[in-house]
């Protein structure tokens, strides 16, 4: 199987109704570009790879965000968490 063929290839999570990791997905959309770079597709192909691309790069930053959104919870002084936790909304 060719290098462009697997990069179009969804993994067996996807498949599944799982969303890939964010190693998978980031490989993917690696082939992709590369795919799209070598300018051997047609027009027809390379769109269709773009939009997937757009898909995975999405996917990406929104794990990238539920990340960074963890490490600052995790890092939070506790004080600072606890007296968030009891101020009432203003209103």
């Amino acid at each position: 199987m060719s290098k462009q063929a697997a990069s179009t290839k969804g993994s067996g999570a996807e498949k599944s109704g799982e969303a890939p990791d964010f190693e998978t997905s980031l490989a993917e959309l690696e082939g992709l570009v590369e795919a799209l770079e070598s300018g051997d597709l047609s027009l027809a192909e390379s769109l269709e790879r773009f939009k997937r691309g757009v898909e995975l790069s999405k996917h990406c930053h929104e794990m990238l965000d539920q990340a960074r959104q963890s490490v600052e919870i995790l890092t939070r002084p506790e004080d600072e968490a606890s007296a968030q936790a009891f101020d009432k909304p203003a209103g």
